[in-house]
């Protein structure tokens, strides 16, 4: 990464960030002005209105140093702390994945199975920031939503989220899986646990050299998640009761086994945006 000039105008940073940040991001341009709305603290209406403003020495200088953290790989919504899904900005950090667009897929697929006007339970296995768990709370807020989460760090994030969303009808718990819900019992079951092969090149690429290895990696195949949750999920789901699953896109068919082996009905394949496997659904049927 080369040096940047001093005693320059907003929109001359911007456009040299965005020039550095080119070869390493997909959106150069927004990065490098979430950068310089976080040296500024001020929103990117303000750099589009006042482009002229010429910065200071060290809010140059402090506009450097995030280019560089940029430039290095550093997940953007990492540096500035928040990550917007399902339209709400949530706080984020290293302790937890950062909530994908393709996840909203989950979200979507779940209200549809939770009528607005009855009092339903929801689960969420592996909430991490409480992305999931926090959206269908405000779609559903007669719904009682449980996220629950192994890293005590990631639940803070969740419970930091569900205060300041103002979201008061979730709960999170700390629990390997199923855990803290024994003996309850759930109108639907969703979930984003961890589905990368543990030896997936993509580990070592891009935002997933920063992100914790607990949410990505599961094993041989990235299957050991699906299989651990497989085994339990007929015990919590009520009769007629929905499990909904994010995956990759190579891993309907093994999942699909799991399902049917546990007899599940109507297993459906939901795909993303993009064309790709994304999500599987399944109904329990005692």
């Amino acid at each position: 990464m080369t040096e940047i000039d001093y005693d320059l105008s907003i929109r001359q940073y911007l456009d040299d960030g965005a020039a550095i940040l080119s070869g390493v991001s997909d959106s150069p341009r927004l990065d490098a002005e979430l950068l310089m709305g976080m040296v500024l603290r001020r929103p990117r209406s303000f750099l589009h209105a006042w482009p002229e403003r010429v910065l200071d020495r060290e809010e140059a200088q402090q506009y450097e140093q995030l280019l560089r953290r940029r430039f290095s790989g550093e997940p953007i919504a990492y540096m500035t702390g928040v990550r917007e899904f399902w339209s709400m900005p949530l706080r984020v950090g290293p302790a937890v994945l950062i909530p994908r667009p393709d996840t909203e897929l989950l979200v979507e697929l779940a209200l549809r199975r939770l009528p607005e006007d009855q009092d339903l339970r929801v689960l969420d296995l592996g909430t991490g920031s409480g992305a999931v768990a926090l959206a269908i709370a405000r779609e559903r807020p007669r719904a009682a939503v449980i996220g629950l989460d192994i890293s005590q760090a990631a639940l803070e994030l969740a419970r930091d989220n569900a205060r300041l969303l103002k979201i008061g009808n979730v709960e999170f718990r700390e629990s390997d899986w199923f855990d803290a819900v024994r003996g309850e019992k759930f109108d639907v079951v969703a979930g984003n646990p961890p589905y990368v092969a543990e030896d997936d090149p993509h580990l070592g690429r891009g935002d997933a050299r920063f992100e914790p290895r607990l949410a990505l990696d599961a094993g041989a195949g990235g299957m050991n998640c699906f299989r651990a949750i497989m085994e339990r999920a007929h015990n919590y789901i009520v009769r007629q009761g929905w499990l909904l699953l994010e995956h990759g896109p190579a891993q309907h068919m093994p999942l699909r086994r799991l399902m049917e082996a546990q007899h599940y009905h109507d297993i459906t394949l939901h795909k993303d945006a993009a064309g790709r496997d994304r999500v599987t659904e399944c109904r329990f049927v005692e």
